[in-house]
């Protein structure tokens, strides 16, 4: 389906409750709803967080005054992603509103098991990483998300934590999700070849184009990535790459290119939301460069970009 034939599919649910009260079995619009849900697209990254910070403190001392926007819970996205034919998302840990606590996450996946994956954050400096993403991976957390930006560039895939994440990674099939810049591209080579077993995502194109410029050696860096097999990469958060607001026609080239070294089966698209929902930016302009500007795709190719990509890499069920 594309987008539009989702969108009109949105009255199938208000539909089967009608049903319901003319006597239609319950089960039975719960059936259908379970359909839409597998037969929707997938989000495959986007952020939450909510106010109730009692119960969900919030990292190094922030308060309420901290989030921006004030809120963007997990019904509010929900809202934000349906009417675009998205049913499912998967949730990234917001390292600087909850550090490595996935509590808030994995308590949203919980509510809605059929809708949410998470992918966490484990400190590899820490006891038994390994342990820790086992425990998480019973809670739906079927990646972790790892970076540069805490630990510095020169260190952050050094030591035996990191190596024993990548380990397990190979194991449990929980996906290194890498936000780097194009310079780390090679260490993340490096580390492919090192645990060829272990599921690599390198998120927001390794974030190409976030100065304005598309640069030739920085893509042709992470194309080379794709003689890993393990690695996919997610084409999102298009509100910080190139000119940065909307139709994002810039960022096609580079999609094409992608797309031939990788094959769709290897690339997923995701929103970023909130963030790509904020000046100037939208949900509908995200989803849309793919539903609707990339003529050179097939059918197939957007079943694979908008859905059976993150769900054969996240572990939701398809229809």
């Amino acid at each position: 389906m594309d987008r539009r034939e989702f969108v009109q599919a949105g009255g199938v649910v208000a539909a089967s409750m009608v049903a319901v009260g003319a006597g239609v079995h319950v089960a039975d619009a719960e059936t259908l709803e379970t359909q839409r849900v597998k037969e929707g697209f997938i989000d495959a990254h986007s952020h939450i967080w909510g106010r109730n910070i009692d119960e969900f403190p919030l990292a190094k001392g922030q308060t309420l005054a901290d989030l921006n926007p004030a809120s963007f819970n997990d019904q509010e996205l929900l809202e934000a992603c349906r009417p675009w034919g998205v049913e499912r998302v998967v949730l990234i840990q917001h390292h600087i509103y909850h550090g490595f606590d996935n509590q808030y996450l994995v308590d949203a996946a919980k509510r809605h098991p059929d809708r949410f994956r998470v992918v966490g954050m484990v400190n590899d400096l820490t006891p038994e990483p390994g342990k820790q993403m086992k425990a998480l991976h019973q809670n739906r957390v079927t990646g972790l998300r790892i970076t540069p930006w805490i630990r510095g560039a020169d260190v952050w895939l050094t030591g035996p934590g990191m190596a024993e994440m990548w380990a397990t990674g190979a194991e449990t099939g929980q996906a290194m999700c890498c936000l780097i810049d194009p310079s780390d591209l090679s260490a993340v080579s490096r580390m492919c070849v090192r645990f060829p077993k272990t599921p690599v995502v390198i998120d927001h194109f390794a974030r190409i184009g976030v100065d304005g410029l598309i640069r030739d050696e920085d893509l042709g860096q992470l194309c080379k990535l794709a003689k890993h097999p393990q690695v996919k990469v997610k084409i999102s958060a298009y509100y910080a790459l190139g000119k940065k607001k909307p139709p994002h026609d810039e960022l096609v080239p580079m999609i094409r290119k992608l797309l031939d070294a990788y094959g769709p089966e290897r690339l997923m698209w995701a929103s970023d939301a909130p963030y790509q929902m904020t000046e100037g930016n939208s949900y509908q302009a995200s989803i849309e460069l793919i539903t609707e500007r990339l003529e050179f795709l097939t059918d197939s190719d957007r079943d694979w970009l908008l859905r059976k990509t993150a769900a054969s890499t996240y572990d939701f069920e398809l229809a």
